[in-house]
């Protein structure tokens, strides 16, 4: 899970099939409403109910690839779990079509698209209960992102995504983006690299969506290499974030211990990590006791309350999220489960199969074909980094990972039950179950109270 690289080739998928998800109570509503095309869409005479869009949504089909990022890397070196769905028929596509009676369109192999081809702000927001959270908080949070190498176009495909839903403008001229490398400079960036654009356009699109009234930091480090990925975090806390978000990892060594310390300690500071996009298996620095470690979901359409399910996402032997028990890092005190007796992953979790995958807009390198859907466990730590600075600032002595345990088995987390992400001697480290496992952790937000301290 290491890159040591700007431009390792990619590495293809093969086709998956998965379920996917629309809200029963937003099923007339054209998911991430917020252009003139999607209101004629969502104000149409065309009636489904829900359970015809849950059946429509299911057939959901996709290719994807690694993002040029994401190829195994060497030791000492992270690479991004992000995948870029590449062709087939996505959820979101099922879901307009089945909205609209018509015959789903097709994502075609390296085309560009002129619209959204993966799920927006409003279905995020549905999903996990933070409609209202989004439209009134966040104002005055900076979350932070990083990411290794420059993404040139990341202020203009940031804009592109805002007005496309309708967000408000986030600018560097407004002050609520701003782009630094891992020393803080504005000037002296890392070089360019295709691959890791897409990563940080996967990423600050998933902060807009989930928290848009944020102020957003970006923090490119020089490479992608443990060190200087670590050095960024640092960073970004020295420029005053409380929530930030690191959508890479790479095998376990015994020199996570004294990352910990150097990189990932933070109190006061919500640091999220993804689990990793390559099934059962634990990465780091999703392994740091200090970071809130997120697995990935697939999304369900359902005729329940909450109009939406969620299952562990899993594709294949090799792909899917990652969960685990650590080999160096130690149990921090307010994890409890018993089978393992070092740090255990995952937290929490959120959406990251592709076939259910997110919308996003990049514009720079070859993964640049403008709209594109991703999934991985990449989409999954913003969208938790968000909620947290949703939720509010954490308390300054607080390590925020500890949050949602002590609303664990409460209608603030939505208990993830069905699915496994491989083979284990130790049943929950890989599979779903009521309450607490490893793939999904507590499972995913419904609403920010999980979140706070």
């Amino acid at each position: 899970m290491r890159t040591t690289t700007p431009d390792t080739p990619h590495i293809r998928g093969r086709w998956r099939r998965a379920g996917s998800a629309a809200a029963a109570t937003a099923a007339l509503l054209v998911a991430g409403l917020g252009t003139a095309a999607h209101a004629t869409a969502a104000t149409a005479p065309h009636r489904v109910s829900a359970t015809a869009v849950a059946a429509q949504v299911a057939k959901a089909h996709v290719r994807y690839e690694k993002a040029g990022c994401g190829a195994t890397p060497k030791k000492g070196f992270a690479a991004c779990d992000a995948l870029r769905v590449t062709g087939g028929t996505t959820a979101f596509m099922e879901k307009q079509a089945a909205l609209k009676g018509v015959a789903p369109k097709t994502v075609s192999p390296d085309a560009a698209s002129d619209s959204p081809t993966g799920y927006g702000p409003s279905d995020l927001q549905s999903a996990y209960g933070l409609t209202s959270a989004a439209a009134s908080d966040g104002s005055g949070e900076t979350v932070a992102i990083v990411d290794a190498y420059d993404d040139p176009n990341a202020a203009a495909d940031l804009a592109t995504y805002r007005s496309h839903y309708g967000l408000p403008a986030c600018t560097t001229a407004d002050g609520c983006f701003k782009k630094v490398s891992q020393t803080g400079s504005t000037t002296a960036l890392p070089s360019a690299d295709s691959g890791w654009a897409g990563e940080e356009s996967l990423d600050l699109d998933m902060v807009s969506a989930v928290c848009p009234k944020c102020d957003i930091l970006l923090v490119e480090a020089k490479s992608a290499s443990d060190a200087n990925l670590g050095t960024a975090v640092n960073e970004a806390v020295k420029l005053g974030a409380r929530f930030v978000s690191n959508s890479y990892g790479g095998g376990e060594s015994s020199s996570d211990t004294s990352y910990d310390t150097s990189y990932y300690k933070h109190p006061g500071v919500a640091i999220t990590a993804s689990a990793g996009d390559e099934g059962y298996g634990a990465e780091y620095p999703a392994g740091s006791r200090y970071v809130t470690a997120v697995g990935g979901t697939a999304l369900k359409s359902s005729s329940n309350s909450r109009g939406w399910t969620e299952s562990v996402w899993r594709t294949s032997s090799t792909e899917g999220t990652g969960s685990g028990c650590s080999a160096y890092d130690a149990k921090p005190a307010w994890q409890t489960d018993t089978g393992c007796t070092k740090r255990m992953i995952s937290d929490v979790s959120a959406v990251a199969d592709p076939a259910t995958g997110v919308s996003v807009y990049d514009s720079y390198g070859a993964d640049g074909t403008g709209w594109n859907a991703y999934g991985g466990t990449s989409a999954s730590s913003p969208i938790i980094a968000s909620v947290y600075a949703l939720a509010g600032t954490p308390g300054s002595g607080d390590y925020p990972a500890q949050y949602p345990y002590a609303a664990a088995g409460t209608p603030a987390l939505n208990d993830v039950t069905s699915g496994s992400n491989g083979s284990c001697s130790t049943s929950y480290f890989c599979t779903a179950r009521s309450g607490y496992d490893g793939p999904t952790g507590w499972g995913t937000p419904e609403g920010t109270d999980a979140f706070t301290g």
